[in-house]
């Protein structure tokens, strides 16, 4: 795990990791830019009628700052993964053209179709499976144990499936990804943690979705 860590890193001046990093970036902005255009004047509408003319326009825009920030907070990994899922091609690529010549010659590029599907379901199943645990999350929290840990562990889950299937879809039908899945949970299961703690780390949370799938690709190579 380290070992694809380092290498992972030491490829991030990569010119297809730098193109994938900038447009996963702009799509994540401009995704929270809309939602607080959005809450911006619903928001407005909504306390038209308390308050006067003359604030109404800030007070709105302060409650819609306020929202987007805290939503930015709480689903930013989300939406990271399920972003750079759409460009995860030419990250896992970049890799194999670097490391795994071999591979990269038997690969087939998945589509935007696939891509954008990949990932708005990754962001649907992060997203499902925190809300059902939330009254665990609150429970612990409330007993002052294990909050934390429980968060770590179920994040750690998905996003050790969702790298892994960002590798493996360019290499193995359904039926063969399946018994993947299978075979290498534990391992993937560690990735998923690894990569949860890079989204809890300021500034290297904004590199930590091509980190994972960068280290994805190195892992499922190295298994094979």
């Amino acid at each position: 795990m380290i070992g694809a860590f380092l290498l992972s890193v030491r490829q991030l001046g990569d010119p297809a990791f730098v193109r994938a990093f900038a447009k996963s970036m702009a799509l994540t902005i401009a995704l929270f830019a809309g939602i607080g255009v959005a809450l911006w004047f619903g928001i407005d509408a909504a306390i038209g009628r308390w308050v006067g003319d003359g604030t109404r326009g800030g007070v709105a825009a302060l409650a819609a700052l306020f929202v987007t920030v805290l939503a930015l907070w709480l689903s930013f990994r989300a939406v990271a993964i399920a972003v750079v899922g759409i460009f995860a091609d030419e990250i896992v690529e970049a890799v194999e053209a670097r490391h795994y010549p071999h591979a990269l010659a038997s690969a087939r590029r998945i589509g935007i179709g696939r891509s954008l599907a990949i990932g708005i379901r990754s962001a649907a199943r992060v997203v499902a499976v925190n809300l059902l645990m939330l009254p665990v999350y609150i429970v612990l929290l409330v007993t002052g144990v294990g909050t934390a840990i429980a968060f770590f562990l179920v994040n750690g889950w998905l996003l050790g499936r969702d790298l892994g299937d960002m590798v493996a879809v360019r290499h193995l039908d359904d039926a063969a990804m399946r018994g993947w899945r299978k075979a290498t949970v534990a391992q993937r299961f560690v990735l998923g943690l690894a990569g949860t703690g890079l989204f809890v780390v300021p500034v290297l949370n904004l590199l930590a979705p091509l980190i994972g799938a960068a280290m994805a690709t190195h892992l499922f190579h190295g298994r094979r």
